[in-house]
């Protein structure tokens, strides 16, 4: 059976939640990626970003229905979820616009684990732990390599 550490990649590129979303945009369009972990100055993973991130600057958002009853409000549409836009709508840095906590996946874990994964959270990356440190990230590119390659997953 593969394991994450056989395909994944050892070469992170990393952003720095104090970087502006700007300087984000265009550290990924430079390095020709999707989306990158957040790495704080203590080497701690806190975030991930990825391009829809990034946009929700630029997406309408819909202000929740609800109901006004007896001098309260019911809401028909999630609140937290409308509260998450917004954040990242009005956000200038990396720390305003990542997404936390983040989901991983181990070194050890089986590839089938990963896509499982990947395709059950809607997500396109996993940072990959071994002992609690990342040392590296897995991609559903990585995914479609190991497929193009004639190996099994």
């Amino acid at each position: 059976m593969m394991k994450v550490a056989d395909i994944m990649t050892r070469d992170v590129q990393v952003l720095n939640p104090e970087m502006s979303v700007k300087e984000a945009a265009q550290f990924l369009l430079k390095k020709k990626v999707g989306g990158a972990p957040v790495i704080d100055s203590s080497g701690k993973l806190v975030g991930i970003v990825s391009e829809s991130d990034l946009i929700m600057e630029e997406v309408k958002i819909q202000f929740p229905t609800f109901l006004h009853l007896l001098d309260g409000f019911i809401f028909l549409s999630n609140w937290r979820d409308y509260q998450e836009k917004l954040r990242k709508a009005v956000g200038l840095k990396v720390a305003d616009v990542m997404s936390s906590p983040v989901i991983t996946v181990e070194a050890d874990a089986s590839v089938e684990e990963a896509a499982t994964l990947m395709v059950e959270k809607h997500i396109s990356r996993l940072p990959v732990l071994d002992k609690g440190r990342m040392v590296g990230i897995v991609s559903k590119r990585d995914l479609i390599k190991a497929i193009a390659n004639g190996t099994s997953l």
